[in-house]
């Protein structure tokens, strides 16, 4: 049962009523604790005044302490709405007047209010359609496109393509001029009186699409001149990007390149063509295939192809950001050839002058041994194969000097071999221990190299270091 109070005349029961004693909440209406997040013997005056001072400013912090203190209050949000602060003996009581369990019309309002600053603020396109397809409502953010592009039709996003399936779909609003038009992301909510559509701008994406395709077609034009032909596989190991060059080096025609074939199909594609090294049985090229990749991923692959055409292919794996895989293909079929020439010719080379019964060395203008014959080995006990370092003149005299008798020419020999200037042929004798004397000539050649001949053919004449001469003259 309610506590009765001297100062109220209770007519609405519904209303939210409370009771303090002892600065301690003593009672509250089934309405009041409906309302108000109180619980009586829990709370006292000043969690009340907390709860109240938004809505009742004049809420005062003390209970009144005699009836001359007695308060009626009105609210701040709606001033049909009243509180009365009434003493009573030990405490006071609330009475709440046109307040009840509805929200009122402020509380509307705050809402209605609420809903339009979203409406107003709120930067994507927002509008609603009735169920024959005409908007009947739209936000600011959907008349601030409608007049950047005033020429355009309306409604401003074409939701046609739009079916039950699919409700997001990509639409451009905009005029005729391409610099005009922006992009968006429409999705569509349907509700039991229409359709709300929301948009969200992709202008930032596309711009990002378009400078990844124009880089693609920079790179295309870039390595359309390159010789070394170039396919590069995407994260999900599909051909997205490719040069003319690959075409010649691969075999393989635009129409079967366009369509952006795995990588698999690619290499299956080049050995049918016999445009890669045969394999001794399928399951191996499988594990091959496989091995590659695993090698391209970690920048590992490099291999020389020898095909039966007689081509010769220096092929390369190299990962690329974002999961890509580019594999570069050149012929080296003529560098190859060269190579094999030069290796013949210098092998031929070295036979015909192992044929020589004179010992030859010929040193460089640094004074690093070059090259020898046989016989120069066999003679003076050399093996260059077995030296891990270059042999210089400096060493070559040292082992002469050990093997023959003394002869005060040698440090000639090493001046003769490190001048820089202008040179001439000399001779002088060497007599290695034990054996007869023999003839060495010092022979300079181009770039500044010097041949050392060792003859024992030719029958010692009187000789003399042209070095010397110039040193005693």
């Amino acid at each position: 049962m309610r506590p009765q109070t001297a100062a109220r005349d209770d007519n609405s029961a519904d209303l939210p009523f409370i009771v303090f004693r002892n600065d301690v909440l003593d009672y509250a209406s089934d309405p009041a604790l409906a309302r108000f997040p109180i619980a009586i013997g829990a709370h006292s005056w000043a969690d009340m005044h907390d709860i109240l001072f938004e809505a009742f400013p004049g809420f005062p912090a003390k209970a009144p302490v005699s009836a001359d203190q007695n308060l009626v209050i009105s609210c701040a949000l709606d001033p049909r709405r009243k509180l009365t602060v009434e003493w009573i003996p030990n405490g006071a009581s609330l009475s709440f007047i046109g307040l009840t369990d509805e929200p009122n019309r402020s509380e509307k309002q705050q809402e209605l209010d609420n809903l339009r600053q979203i409406n107003t603020h709120v930067p994507y396109p927002i509008w609603k359609t009735d169920q024959a397809g005409e908007i009947v409502w739209q936000n600011a953010a959907y008349n601030a496109i409608g007049a950047r592009h005033p020429h355009a039709p309306m409604p401003l996003f074409d939701t046609t393509p739009m079916s039950a399936a699919k409700t997001t779909i990509r639409a451009k609003v905009g005029d005729k001029d391409v610099q005009e038009v922006e992009w968006y992301e429409v999705t569509r909510t349907p509700l039991p009186e229409g359709t709300l559509y929301s948009a969200t701008s992709l202008d930032p994406l596309i711009r990002a699409e378009d400078a990844q395709r124009e880089f693609v077609q920079t790179l295309a034009k870039t390595f359309a001149h390159l010789s070394v032909g170039l396919a590069v596989f995407n994260r999900d190991r599909q051909l997205a990007l490719f040069n003319p060059a690959l075409i010649d080096l691969s075999g393989l025609s635009v129409s079967f390149l366009s369509p952006r074939p795995t990588i698999d199909s690619f290499f299956d594609a080049m050995r049918e063509n016999r445009r890669m090294p045969e394999p001794k049985n399928y399951k191996t090229w499988r594990q091959r295939i496989a091995d590659l990749i695993d090698d391209a991923e970690n920048g590992r692959f490099e291999e020389t192809w020898t095909l039966e055409t007689g081509q010769t292919y220096s092929v390369k794996g190299r990962p690329h950001p974002d999961g890509a895989i580019a594999f570069l293909l050149e012929d080296i079929s003529a560098e190859i050839s060269l190579a094999r020439n030069f290796r013949a010719e210098l092998e031929l080379g070295q036979n015909l002058v192992d044929t020589f019964e004179d010992a030859l060395a010929v040193f460089s203008q640094s004074g690093m041994l070059t090259f020898s014959n046989k016989a120069f080995d066999t003679m003076w006990k050399f093996d260059a194969g077995t030296s891990f370092a270059d042999v210089t003149i400096h060493d070559a005299i040292q082992l002469w000097k050990e093997q023959s008798e003394a002869n005060p020419l040698w440090q000639d020999i090493h001046d003769a071999v490190m001048t820089l200037g202008e040179r001439e042929t000399w001779t002088m004798p060497v007599c290695i221990k034990g054996q007869t004397p023999m003839q060495c000539k010092i022979v300079p050649i181009a770039s500044g190299a010097t041949v050392i001949r060792f003859s024992q053919q030719q029958r010692l004449a009187q000789v003399k270091s042209p070095i010397l001469k110039r040193n005693s003259g």
